[in-house]
């Protein structure tokens, strides 16, 4: 299994050839929130969240804390690390932290364009196919 800083570094190596792509698929307006949802996928909301000291646990300084009770429910490289339902979990559980707080303090959400949205989901979820990607394919090789 490749480490922490093998993902990241791939994951980055990776994001000109992804944003390459999409602006050859006629992406324009839809590049920044797609590089910007990439790096927060590859940074901040990486599989590797189920294990609370990790890299990308540390990176969130003093709130990792509130990735500790995910990490007791989601077993490192179980359904956190699967395709699709892994950053579904975790979009869910920081949405279930963050939409009662948002209510309470009567933050009312912005509003984007669809496509905006849908690029920004997208951007996340390829840095986390990629490390998905990495760790089954490495862990067939050895």
């Amino acid at each position: 299994m490749p480490k922490g800083k093998t993902h990241l570094a791939w994951e980055l190596a990776l994001l000109p050839l992804v944003l390459s792509g999409a602006y050859a698929l006629g992406l324009e307006w839809e590049l920044f929130p797609l590089g910007l949802g990439y790096l927060l996928g590859s940074l901040f909301l990486s599989p590797d969240l189920d294990l609370i000291h990790s890299r990308p646990a540390r990176r969130w300084g003093p709130l990792r804390l509130l990735w500790w009770p995910y990490s007791r429910v989601f077993r490192h490289r179980g359904l956190s690390h699967h395709p699709f339902l892994g950053p579904l979990t975790r979009l869910l559980y920081l949405a279930l932290l963050l939409f009662p707080l948002f209510f309470l303090l009567g933050v009312a959400l912005p509003s984007f364009h669809l496509s905006w949205i849908l690029s920004g989901l997208v951007g996340l979820w390829i840095p986390q196919l990629i490390h998905v990607f990495f760790d089954r394919f490495l862990a067939r090789k050895r």
